[in-house]
């Protein structure tokens, strides 16, 4: 399966696509989208929006994880959030993908194992789940891999929701499973 994740941002989106077979990850393509400080703003959303869709034209992924708003300093600030993720998730469906959002505590969690990890411990495990010999830079990047490799950890083998990640997360819900000898 080919994970496209993407962290949204107004100055710079990082984005990343990996490919999983179930345990292992593999890089396909990481970066980032800086649209030029000198636009307005209508017209950096027209180069998110546009550089998203050639990049899915060109790498075919089969799905999109977007990282979530989770806080904003400032109204403002989540509305042009909203903004960038709304060109996004135009650029997926006009791709025909379907998308699942994730807040940055859950990609934490996912990543790292704790939800309040820092931006840098991301960075550091997104580089060993992948085998890179450098970390991705910037942040942005690393988040957006992060991204993706936590929708990987959500889904099943085969592509399916993994049903131990849905619903409730307390250990009443886990069902222990008999084991053969």
């Amino acid at each position: 399966m080919r994970i496209f994740g993407v962290d949204p941002g107004s100055q710079r989106t990082g984005f990343g696509c990996i490919e999983t077979g179930g345990s292992r990850y593999k890089i396909v393509i990481s970066g980032t989208l800086e649209p030029p400080t000198s636009i307005s703003f209508s017209q950096k959303l027209l180069f998110i929006h546009k550089g998203l869709s050639d990049l899915l034209i060109k790498y075919r992924p089969d799905v999109m994880a977007i990282e979530n708003v989770f806080f904003a300093r400032n109204a403002r600030s989540a509305l042009i959030l909203g903004h960038v993720r709304g060109v996004l998730m135009l650029a997926a469906a006009e791709a025909k993908l379907s998308v699942s959002e994730y807040s940055p505590t859950e990609v934490k969690r996912a990543v790292v194992g704790y939800g309040r990890a820092e931006k840098s411990q991301v960075q550091q495990m997104v580089t060993l789940l992948l085998g890179l010999e450098v970390a991705p830079s910037p942040l942005d990047v690393s988040d957006a891999l992060g991204v993706a490799i936590c929708h990987a950890n959500s889904i099943g083998p085969f592509g399916k929701p993994d049903e131990q990640s849905q619903g409730s997360r307390s250990w009443r819900g886990y069902k222990f499973k008999e084991q053969s000898k």
